[in-house]
């Protein structure tokens, strides 16, 4: 959906002020240190800003303009819920020389390995509505991006796969550019299958965001906060107000995720479907959060590692698939969890794993980035909520 004036036009030329002010800041840093944690890691192609890290008093307009009617509000209303978060936030700038095409690509962070199978994701959002959406929002006209209309909706079709195994840096049969002037919106859902046309050294700045549902009628995957709140001292009293409204919806979830898991561990169905009712309110689908859940446990499992405790927070966020900005959120989860008890979540989601995997790797463009046994695409024939509850209430 592609929304005019998302930035108020009397706001452009404040906040492209003010987040030139943050480029020129982390560039400085940058320039001493690739891997300076102000950036996800720094990328050449498309250098990107985590802005909440570099900003003060001055520039936190940047910070609070998430929280607009324009982007919070319209948000809530996609979602279909007051109680909404803002997972990421981080400004997407031109490289210093021309990249050219990158992949084609859905968002489906870290592919098989952390998330549900595509079609599990979207056969639970064609039923219950979206659990978050994405923004691209930016400062100067922008046409880098191409989408296929509806491919949030399904699979890759054959000849899709096709073309992107001929070349997944070329235009697809069926997609279209999205062409936006400065300050309007394209808000979608991040499975749509999606082309970043051209990393050229034409200045781009784009606010891009993710908001989360905590309200809504399924359990939104990946949906740990790509931030940490030591920037929250620098906003108003209002935007203040907001983050620690978002704090405080994902306490509350990671209350639900404990009381599930220890459901599990405690051998206690009744308590397990109580949990689960809350995580996951519509009926329909909730054994794709079973799935995206074990996800999670499986990460909180290799956290528990002794080897990986000393390690510096880059290291440990490598080694469980995390962005380093999400694994802080991630350890104070673990922390609910004593390593046996991390291990029996392993024990008890043992069948549901071996379920989820093929007998030899494979791959699909779009979706990862080497092969893997994990299941794709297609969730397991039969998964069933009943015979996954049985194989650890029923074991020994």
């Amino acid at each position: 959906m592609i929304l005019k004036n998302v930035v108020p036009p009397k706001r452009l030329d404040e906040l492209r002020a003010s987040f030139e002010t943050l480029v020129d800041r982390q560039q400085a840093n940058w320039a001493r240190d690739r891997d300076d944690p102000g950036c996800f890691a720094y990328v050449a192609k498309q250098p990107r800003l985590a802005y909440q890290t570099v900003i003060d008093a001055s520039t936190a307009n940047t910070v609070e303009f998430c929280l607009h009617e324009n982007t919070l509000g319209v948000s809530r209303q996609a979602l279909g819920t007051r109680d909404v978060g803002l997972k990421q936030m981080i400004l997407l700038c031109n490289p210093e020389t021309a990249h050219g095409p990158d992949l084609w690509h859905r968002d489906v962070s870290h592919g098989p390995t952390n998330n549900a199978p595509l079609a599990g994701l979207q056969a639970d959002m064609l039923a219950n509505g979206p659990s978050s959406v994405q923004w691209n929002i930016p400062l100067y006209d922008d046409d880098v991006l191409w989408v296929v209309p509806g491919s949030h909706r399904r699979l890759n079709t054959a000849r899709e796969n096709q073309e992107l195994l001929n070349d997944p840096r070329a235009k697809l049969s069926d997609c279209k550019q999205v062409r936006l002037k400065a300050g309007d919106g394209v808000m979608y859902i991040n499975t749509i299958l999606h082309w970043p046309s051209n990393y050229s050294t034409r200045l781009r700045r784009i606010i891009h965001l993710r908001y989360t549902s905590f309200g809504g009628q399924s359990y939104p995957y990946g949906s740990r906060f790509l931030w940490e709140p030591g920037f929250v001292t620098h906003l108003s009293a209002k935007g203040q107000a907001g983050f620690h409204r978002f704090l405080e919806l994902a306490e509350r979830e990671d209350d639900r995720i404990e009381a599930f898991y220890r459901a599990m561990i405690d051998r206690d169905p009744a308590a397990f479907r109580q949990a689960l009712a809350l995580l996951h309110p519509g009926v329909t689908g909730r054994i794709v959060c079973v799935v995206l859940l074990s996800k999670l446990a499986r990460r909180i499992g290799v956290l528990k590692r002794p080897e990986l405790i000393n390690l510096p927070e880059r290291e440990r966020a490598s080694a469980v698939g995390e962005q380093t900005f999400s694994i802080g959120n991630l350890e104070a989860l673990a922390r609910r969890f004593t390593a046996d008890e991390t291990k029996l979540l392993g024990q008890r989601f043992a069948p549901l794993d071996a379920r989820l995997q093929t007998e030899t790797e494979h791959f699909v463009p779009s979706l990862a980035s080497k092969p893997s046994r994990w299941a794709q695409e297609r969730m397991p024939a039969g998964l069933d909520l009943d015979d996954f509850i049985a194989s650890w209430s029923q074991a020994a």
